[in-house]
């Protein structure tokens, strides 16, 4: 809660939470009751989720919490929605779904909206005729289920951009508007065409060199996912770089640290902003994970004042 705090004094207009499962040192495996405390210990910063995974839930028990939340958070609630399931055989055995759940996910995303809007087979409560902003996760087939939809899409930064600004484009140009009836949030571009939302994950320090180090852990913990199907909790960066890497270890790890950027505030706020030229990006969402979370605050306290964010409530 700590850091939620502190990204609202920053000035950050968003703090979403993510869903995983049997993840060591991550306290997402339910987005919706960490949101609330996010939400109960902040005031102003808008919070969510990055998202909800549907394929693993009923769409009417997402449509209830997210309903819940904002009731009691009115005006601060984001529905973040991802199709992935559980990581390995055994989550999703825990989950009790398929690997092929995640082929239901357009329709499950419609049966959520008409829990907010009234049509569903039964009344959500209190979801029903509230006003919850809806995104959707670019996994898999997920920018194609936003525009079918006609809803804001999250998308992850690739180290193979082509593929990003691809999908996006593709996005906007399939992008099927949402009548009035289907609207369930104030949209966050006040309009109603297409949203994008591009994911990053990016470290600031002092120098390049300080900067370099900080995502070493997270880059570590996702070659070990990739390779082992496990994950584990994050190490020190110079523990990872004294390991022994197999070839594949070392082939994941490079390949996740060429899709971090890195380095000054001014170089990595230059950087931002033209990937978001490049991609069209009306928004940028930020995330990292370091071995010390003071380093990530410091972190996100240098690029705030590098873009020159408002600062929150004090």
């Amino acid at each position: 809660m700590r850091f939620a705090r502190q990204a609202e004094e920053l000035g950050y207009l968003r703090l979403w939470v993510s869903e995983h499962h049997a993840v060591p040192g991550i306290a997402g495996s339910a987005p919706t009751v960490l949101a609330a405390a996010v939400a109960s210990a902040t005031s102003r910063i808008r919070v969510g989720t990055g998202g909800v995974m549907l394929p693993n839930h009923q769409p009417l028990v997402v449509a209830e919490q997210f309903g819940v939340l904002e009731s009691l958070f009115p005006g601060r609630i984001d529905m973040g929605l991802g199709r992935s399931v559980g990581f390995t055989d055994g989550v999703r055995k825990a989950l009790r779904v398929d690997k092929d759940a995640a082929e239901g996910f357009s329709a499950q995303i419609s049966e959520l909206l008409d829990y907010f809007e009234g049509t569903g087979p039964v009344h959500a409560r209190p979801a029903e005729g509230l006003r919850v902003p809806p995104f959707v996760l670019a996994v898999g087939s997920g920018a194609a289920v936003a525009a079918e939809h006609g809803l804001p899409l999250v998308i992850g930064a690739s180290r193979e951009e082509s593929r990003t600004r691809k999908a996006v484009e593709t996005y906007r140009r399939t992008f099927r508007p949402r009548g009035d009836a289907g609207r369930t949030g104030e949209e966050p571009q006040g309009a109603r065409g297409p949203y994008v939302v591009v994911a990053v994950n990016a470290a600031v320090g002092a120098s390049r060199e300080e900067a370099e180090p900080l995502q070493i852990p997270e880059a570590w913990s996702t070659a070990v996912s990739r390779t082992r199907g496990t994950f584990t909790p994050l190490l020190p960066p110079g523990e990872v770089l004294s390991r022994t890497m197999s070839a594949k270890e070392r082939a994941a790890f490079e390949e996740a640290r060429q899709s971090q950027l890195r380095g000054t505030a001014a170089e990595v706020t230059g950087a931002l902003a033209e990937l978001a030229g490049r991609t069209g990006a009306d928004e940028v969402l930020l995330t990292l994970n370091t071995y010390e979370p003071a380093d990530r605050l410091d972190s996100y306290r240098r690029l705030a004042e590098a873009a020159g964010l408002p600062p929150g409530p004090d």
